[in-house]
């Protein structure tokens, strides 16, 4: 199929379009590489470097069959700040995507959603059945493009998927994290025996949990490539379905800690503080809808995470 990535220079997009290219697919990458960078689009992929607003009409005139959709801001802090820079890029960008792709006819979608979609959970794992009250703009922008999806898939007959996921981790090869502001607590830990900082901060250590520490879901990159070529051909006519991709148990902060020292094999101190205000115990996600309808299983634990991860960090 010839492909159009959208935020193919970032992180996940950039893992998604290489097994899409090793797939045989013929894959354009469109991004404006504002956190993106050109260097991590696979070779092989053709790169427009716009943004979806600019380019996205242009670039679906040329015959697509599908589209994989990443390109967005996701920095909840910052979607707290500035509220209106959320729904412009990650809402207003997405329409302009999704009109082009009823111009040109494309027939399906697969859109990186998130599990930030649900806000604190009523209970655990999250199904997709759960009630959504995102907590921050972030959230409410994504579950918007999800309204508007479902949308367009009723009113136009566009396939839509999309995939409901909190924290990715780990690396492909040459394709791994280079955020500009790091949030993620596993290349945040990295940077411990990296020597870009001397401790890592725990906040919280009297949670209800087996160690005292939040527990976070947390999926490695390839397996989520996966979910997202099983998604493609998963897309019917019409119809938008959305799947969460979890672990069902996940990993407490100790234990992240715990599995970096060990992959490293240095020291690295960890310093404990109060809670953040909203951090609520437990954050895992259901994958059983997935498992169930499409055979996706998450295939790599915590220690191929970060193995992979201080491979691509220390390379």
């Amino acid at each position: 199929m010839k492909l159009l990535v959208t935020g193919g220079a970032g992180y996940i997009g950039s893992v998604v379009a290489a097994r899409l290219l090793e797939s045989g697919h013929e894959v354009v990458v469109l991004d404006d590489c504002s956190t993106g960078h050109e260097d991590a689009v696979p070779t092989g992929a053709t790169l427009v470097r716009a943004t979806l607003r600019a380019a996205a009409s242009d670039v679906l005139s040329g015959g697509f069959d599908g589209v994989l959709h990443f390109a967005a801001k996701s920095l909840v802090g910052e979607s707290v700040e500035k509220p209106g820079l959320y729904w412009d890029k990650n809402l207003g960008e997405s329409l302009a995507l999704f009109d082009a792709m009823r111009v040109h006819r494309v027939p399906r979608i697969v859109f990186s959603s998130t599990a930030a979609t649900y806000g604190e959970p009523e209970r655990t794992p999250i199904a997709e059945t759960d009630p959504t009250r995102p907590t921050n703009p972030y959230g409410a922008s994504k579950l918007a493009i999800d309204t508007t999806l479902a949308e367009y898939a009723r009113m136009y007959g566009i396939g839509g998927v999309s995939l409901r996921y909190f924290n990715v981790a780990g690396a492909y090869g040459t394709y791994g994290e280079r955020h500009t502001v790091e949030t993620h607590i596993i290349p945040n830990v990295l940077k411990v025996p990296l020597g870009e900082r001397e401790s890592v901060s725990i906040f919280g250590t009297d949670y209800p949990t087996e160690d005292g520490t939040c527990i976070r879901d947390y999926i490695h990159v390839v397996d989520l490539a996966a979910a997202h070529l099983l998604a493609l051909d998963a897309c019917a006519p019409g119809t938008h379905e959305i799947f969460n991709l979890g672990s069902g148990s996940g990993y407490s902060v100790r234990e992240v800690i715990d599995v970096c020292r060990e992959v490293t094999g240095h020291g690295i101190d960890a310093v404990e503080s109060p809670r953040r205000p909203g951090d609520p115990a437990v954050l895992v996600a259901s994958s059983a809808k997935i498992t169930e309808r499409l055979g996706w299983k998450p295939e790599r634990d915590l220690r191929a995470m970060v193995t992979d991860a201080w491979a691509f960090a220390s390379r």
